[in-house]
């Protein structure tokens, strides 16, 4: 965090002991200074930077996110939760560069009058997800803000030189997979919204669950080294972050609706037209990873995916431009067709901030 150093003139624990508010260098103390631990480089959060050496043969992948009470959580939601979330979509994208998580900085700017309690559920939420992904907290920086809450995490991986999958690479031809199942979270966070509805109580809680905890696929690296040509992970919308990649290329993917892989609970609430396979493709917070693969190498990736015990699934294939359409009809480079192969693509693919 910044300015930890020895130039702070009130000890750790100053203001704890005096039965005050824990002033920012003491809330650096307490719940941020453990989280450190393990990661030399962090030097305990007591200098000013942090310090990290990149083995021979590496190379560094580094990725920001931020979220913002109201934007991205809802305001009243556990703070652990929060942090969880906060880390976990930060290392989606080091999954989708197929890099090794190595190390993080937090930025957290925070009302004035947020109590104690909060701070330290959200130190405890990164705790755990520290020792599930094997990631340490290097430094960063604590503000106050009289808005909302406002985190943001910047995260290090590690990935052998010259071996990241881009987002730029894919071919005409091409075809699409993509990682575990697609839409959950969209249904996740309407169940959040209404707090009710005539939805089993199992389905319900893996759809919460697949909201607010989701899973980032660290494990698809040795896939996507298996002939992978472009890949991103699938935070705002599976036909928007396909979008993606293939407007980086000058190509049309066309996904058929048939082969998204759906969750139980999914294709339950899908079956009762609860909600339809166009919101499950443009919902976003998914956190899967999708990826671009000549059709030569479809069987070392699916012998790399059975290796990995990782799921993916083919859902379809790219084209140029010209024999897939333009992208000047609202509906962007990612299109979804239906059984009988007609275009459903719905307008606005995916979340978008502006």
């Amino acid at each position: 965090m910044a300015d930890t150093g020895s130039d702070s003139c009130a000890p750790a624990g100053a203001n704890a002991d005096a039965g005050q508010p824990l002033g920012e260098f003491d809330r650096i103390a307490r719940y941020f200074r453990p989280l450190a631990q393990g990661f030399p480089g962090a030097q305990g959060l007591r200098d000013d930077a942090a310090y990290v050496t990149v083995p021979a043969g590496k190379e560094l992948v580094v990725t920001t996110d931020a979220m913002v009470a109201g934007v991205h959580f809802f305001p009243d939601d556990a703070p652990a939760l929060v942090a969880g979330k906060l880390l976990r979509t930060n290392l989606s994208d080091l999954a989708a560069k197929g890099a090794t998580p190595l190390a993080y900085s937090l930025v957290t700017s925070l009302p004035r009058s947020l109590p104690e309690a909060w701070l330290a559920g959200f130190a405890s939420g990164l705790a755990a997800d520290q020792a599930e992904f094997g990631i340490h907290l290097l430094g960063g920086d604590s503000t106050v803000t009289d808005g909302p809450i406002t985190l943001a995490i910047s995260a290090l991986g590690l990935i052998d030189a010259g071996t990241a999958v881009r987002r730029i690479g894919a071919g005409p031809g091409d075809l699409v997979f993509v990682t575990g199942t697609i839409g959950d979270a969209t249904l996740g966070l309407a169940l959040a919204r209404q707090r009710k509805g005539p939805v089993p109580e199992d389905d319900r809680q893996f759809l919460l669950d697949r909201f607010y905890r989701p899973r980032p696929r660290l494990g698809v690296g040795p896939v996507l080294r298996a002939g992978a040509t472009a890949s991103a992970d699938v935070s705002d919308g599976l036909l928007a972050d396909l979008g993606h990649i293939v407007r980086e290329s000058g190509l049309v993917a066309v996904v058929e609706a048939e082969r998204v892989p759906l969750s139980p609970p999914a294709r339950r609430l899908l079956a009762a037209h609860a909600c339809t396979i166009t919101d499950l493709v443009t919902g976003g917070e998914d956190y899967e990873v999708v990826f671009t693969v000549p059709p030569a190498a479809r069987p070392a990736i699916m012998t790399a995916a059975a290796k990995a015990k990782l799921t993916v699934t083919e859902i379809g294939a790219l084209r140029p431009l010209a024999a897939g359409g333009g992208w000047t009809d609202g509906t962007g480079p990612a299109r979804l067709v239906d059984a009988m192969g007609r275009d459903i693509t719905p307008r606005g693919g995916g979340w978008q901030h502006f």
